[in-house]
């Protein structure tokens, strides 16, 4: 059994009040009482109950986080920002993925909900409007990250990949390609619209539409869902010069793909991801992409909800939404180069 406050009140010769109120802070304690006692506390290896002081404090010093794959390294980095906002800050995390299940997704809400988190960030999952609900019944202040719901959230932390994806687009119609393929993610609808969005109009905007023939949308944005993507299109003949992947990994499986098939990147096809995860600098070639600001998304979010949590709750209710826009850069890198007119 751990080290109480009894037993340190009996070491040091006085009340386990007064010993409560010394470990707390409490002014009533004469500093020279609480120093003594606060290195008697160390010296037996005492250690405060989380529990017992959130009895006090009606708070639980722990945040929830859901994101859709943990291991993901896209998800890693937006965790490390939250983990470097909340550093100095008292609270400690709470990770869970969904796999994109709806039903393991109710359960993890329901288990933030029983432990009493303080606070809830949501990445990138379509969420149910049901298990907001249950977090707003316990006064569970939420934010999401690149919202994937249906609705807009009151509070939320976005990338802006429309610009993103144009920024991609643009850099590959600079190098003179024309016929761009696009490999996307049915499993995040908006995110994925925004980026196929940001393609099309970027090519409208220099008189190149984007066949419908050129696009391929995936059951997911893994490796292995751009393989598929990747053998889909050349199965179908297509032709195309460039491809534009909805992220970084999904650009893994596609230049796998490609050398399998003996195709050379980027002297016969060009290829561009997105997110910038750290895999993408050591593929051969290195992966030209857009580098989503991932630990600056994560540490927002992370303020954001610290924010949220030391408002009381009536104050919440009456706030205006919160929704704030990041953007990031093109990284170009060896896996595109100029068009090479036939």
């Amino acid at each position: 059994m751990g080290v109480t406050i009894k037993d340190i009140a009996k070491v040091a010769g006085v009340s386990h009040t007064t010993v409560s109120r010394a470990l707390n802070g409490n002014p009533v304690i004469p500093p020279k009482t609480a120093a003594m006692i606060r290195n008697i506390a160390g010296d037996l290896g005492y250690l405060p109950s989380a529990a017992a002081r959130g009895l006090k404090t009606r708070r639980s010093g722990v945040l929830g986080v859901l994101v859709s794959r943990i291991d993901n390294p896209y998800f890693g980095e937006i965790i490390q920002g939250i983990e470097d906002a909340i550093r100095n800050s008292g609270y400690s995390i709470f990770i869970a993925s969904s796999s994109l299940d709806p039903q393991k997704e109710k359960e993890i809400v329901q288990a933030f909900s029983e432990h009493r988190v303080d606070g809830v960030i949501i990445g990138s999952v379509p969420v149910e409007r049901s298990n907001l609900n249950l977090l707003n019944q316990y006064g569970i202040p939420a934010v999401v990250i690149n919202n994937q719901s249906a609705r807009s959230q009151k509070y939320s932390i976005s990338h802006d990949d429309e610009y993103g994806a144009r920024q991609v687009t643009r850099h590959l119609l600079d190098l003179g390609h024309r016929r761009i393929a696009y490999l996307g993610n049915a499993c995040a609808p908006r995110i994925n619209d925004n980026r196929l969005q940001g393609l099309k109009a970027e090519c409208e905007s220099s008189g190149f539409t984007v066949a419908e023939n050129w696009i391929t949308h995936q059951p997911g944005g893994e490796i292995e869902n751009g393989a598929a993507g990747m053998t889909a299109l050349l199965g179908a003949g297509v032709p195309f010069s460039a491809v534009f992947c909805f992220n970084d990994l999904m650009a893994v499986g596609a230049l796998s793909v490609l050398r399998q098939n003996g195709l050379r990147v980027p002297e016969d096809i060009s290829i561009a991801g997105f997110d910038n995860i750290p895999y993408s600098a050591y593929t051969t070639p290195a992966l030209t992409t857009f580098d989503q600001p991932k630990r600056s998304i994560g540490d927002e979010a992370a303020s954001m909800l610290l924010e949220l949590i030391s408002s009381n709750a009536s104050s919440q209710s009456r706030r205006k939404p919160l929704n704030k826009m990041m953007r990031g850069e093109l990284l170009v890198r060896k896996s595109t180069a100029q068009f090479a007119k036939e």
